[in-house]
């Protein structure tokens, strides 16, 4: 018979001291996040942070769509404007006038002593206007008469308008009265008349403020340069006779 005090050799005893774990559920969250509130926080608390969150999520992008609107509605401005301003440019193609001198002449004795000059100029022009939609406005017209860079004379021309496609005389008359001339001028107008039968050149310069209308359109004031160079005059040797421009009228060039 076998010996009931002995144990069983084919399984462990139990161990009497082990513990033991009791299954229980995990805690149950009023939210849908798996995370439960940090204690000493209320769920108000996170409620309004997310609805801060989400405003300012809100409010930022009306802001920038502003910004792109108003910046793309400027940007349209502009062009449109560019547009309508290249039309017309094309439509009307707006040039500037056309100058010709047909008369210069020194009207009084040529008197040139030491560094003074007294005597007077006369001198006619014709100012063609090559458009033909648009008419021209000049105002605050002033001309002068010059040696090489030197000012001899000057004087100011009435305003005039200029119809499309019309020419227009202009007049002027220089007077120096024993204007100052430098040595350098002095020894140049001389030589011109020992070598040139009594001629000497000078240059005229035409200045105004010049405008562009057609119908309701009106162009910017520009200011229109006009210069004349190499107008020889006769002068005469002792000043005692003149005569008119040697070499016929003599166009002009303008910016």
């Amino acid at each position: 018979m076998a010996n009931q005090n002995e144990p069983v050799t084919s399984y462990p005893a139990p161990n009497q001291n082990q513990p033991t774990f009791s299954r229980q559920p995990p805690p149950s969250s009023a939210t849908i996040y798996p995370y439960v509130i940090p204690p000493g926080l209320s769920y108000a608390y996170y409620n309004q942070q997310s609805s801060q969150q989400h405003d300012s999520y809100n409010n930022n992008p009306p802001r920038s769509i502003f910004l792109r609107r108003a910046f793309s509605i400027i940007i349209g401005t502009i062009m449109i404007t560019m547009f309508i301003v290249f039309i017309i440019w094309l439509v009307l193609r707006p040039k500037l006038p056309v100058f010709h001198v047909i008369s210069f002449s020194v009207s009084s004795p040529f008197n040139l002593t030491n560094n003074s000059l007294s005597t007077s100029w006369d001198i006619g022009l014709i100012a063609r206007n090559p458009n033909a939609k648009i008419t021209l406005y000049y105002d605050d017209v002033q001309a002068g008469v010059f040696y090489r860079g030197g000012s001899l004379a000057d004087t100011y021309l009435s305003p005039f308008v200029q119809g499309r496609k019309n020419e227009s005389r202009i007049k002027a008359s220089f007077a120096a009265s024993q204007t100052f001339v430098y040595g350098d001028d002095v020894a140049g107008m001389k030589a011109e008349q020992g070598r040139g039968e009594g001629n000497v050149a000078f240059n005229v310069r035409l200045v105004a403020d010049l405008r562009f209308k057609a119908g309701i359109w009106r162009a910017r004031r520009r200011l229109l340069k006009v210069y004349c160079g190499d107008l020889v005059v006769f002068v005469g040797g002792n000043g005692s006779r003149s005569n008119g421009l040697v070499g016929g009228p003599t166009q002009c060039t303008v910016g």
